[in-house]
């Protein structure tokens, strides 16, 4: 059988953002000068961006969301960008994950978010998974309560998932100070193929600190956190991204740092799903074989073109469209 396509599957939700002047200070109001609505978390903003690249692959989403409003909006997004949701389930008992994101000029954002039927999804709506997708994406691990739960034989739930003859692709959140880092994504990298992951992820995982104390990049440990998460037991490819570039690895093969392509401040409407656009970006040329170089550049493509809207996916762009901007580009250094 010759697999073809991406199924992503994970934390499924709404983004109601709003853009506001300022961050205001306890007991003060600030208004809310502009309001929209968005679907968000990894398997959405990943499936959506290579569904609006034009990329002619097969794509299927899994997940558990409410009988709501925003449950019934997943599902039409869905149907409108002719990503398959048959592995979709819906809950009559908990409400469809949600998060209230308010961006301040330059798109810094703050998240306040109600886990919802995300927390209840479990190994059981994968039973009838049975396609012929090549990659598996699964994100947010640290944000799925009941795959997070431990497995006695792969260590947690969401490792045992890996094991259905994907190429199989993992995403965290990012969340400071976490102590269930190691024990729980440790487990799962000996099952992984890809690993793309922001460098403050890559520090909590590892223990290095990737930005000093006043928030410089330190890019010379890039490299070595990639090959601990390498020898941790992911198979293929690590690769750790942030602002300034990202830091790729192959198991046996290239190294690369590679720039990103900069935007001013006044350019940024906003950075929700910058990253899952960055991952689309890697996953498309994984699944095609491209080679590190071209992978991160169009990579960072998908995510600079992110960065030009307010939601996780009005600034993707086809897939001829970012090969074109990258082509005009001028050579790194």
């Amino acid at each position: 059988m010759t697999r073809r396509g991406i199924v992503s599957a994970g934390n499924m939700l709404v983004d109601h953002v709003h853009h506001i002047a300022h961050w205001p200070q306890p007991g003060w109001l600030v208004e809310i000068e502009h309001s929209q609505r968005g679907t968000g978390g990894a398997p959405l903003n990943v499936l959506l961006t290579l569904a609006r690249m034009e990329t002619g692959l097969p794509l299927a989403a899994i997940g558990l969301i409410g009988c709501d409003a925003d449950g019934d909006y997943i599902m039409q997004m869905l149907a409108q960008h002719r990503v398959d949701g048959r592995w979709v389930q819906r809950s009559e008992g908990a409400m469809t994950s949600m998060s209230q994101v308010m961006t301040e000029p330059g798109g810094q954002r703050t998240f306040f978010h109600a886990p919802g039927a995300n927390r209840l999804l479990d190994l059981d709506a994968f039973d009838g998974l049975h396609s012929e997708h090549k990659i598996f994406h699964l994100g947010y691990l640290l944000l799925l309560d009941s795959l997070d739960r431990p497995d006695e034989a792969y260590g947690t739930r969401s490792a045992r998932l890996q094991q259905r003859g994907y190429r199989t692709s993992l995403d965290l959140v990012s969340r400071q100070g976490d102590p269930r880092y190691r024990p729980l994504v440790l487990p799962a990298l000996r099952w992984l193929d890809y690993l793309v992951i922001n460098e403050l992820e890559a520090g909590e995982f590892t223990g290095l600190a990737l930005r000093s104390a006043n928030g410089a990049l330190q890019q010379h440990l890039m490299a070595q956190a990639a090959q601990q998460l390498l020898q941790a037991g992911v198979r293929r490819r690590v690769v750790i991204h942030c602002p300034e570039g990202a830091y790729g690895l192959e198991n046996g093969g290239d190294a690369l740092w590679q720039p990103s392509w900069s935007l001013s401040e006044g350019e940024i409407v906003g950075s929700v799903g910058a990253g899952d656009a960055f991952c689309a970006g890697v996953l498309y040329a994984s699944h095609e074989d491209w080679p590190l170089v071209e992978t991160l550049q169009l990579a960072h493509a998908c995510a600079r073109f992110n960065l030009l809207c307010a939601n996780a996916i009005d600034g993707a762009r086809p897939l001829s469209e970012l090969q074109a901007y990258i082509r005009r580009q001028p050579p790194a250094g």
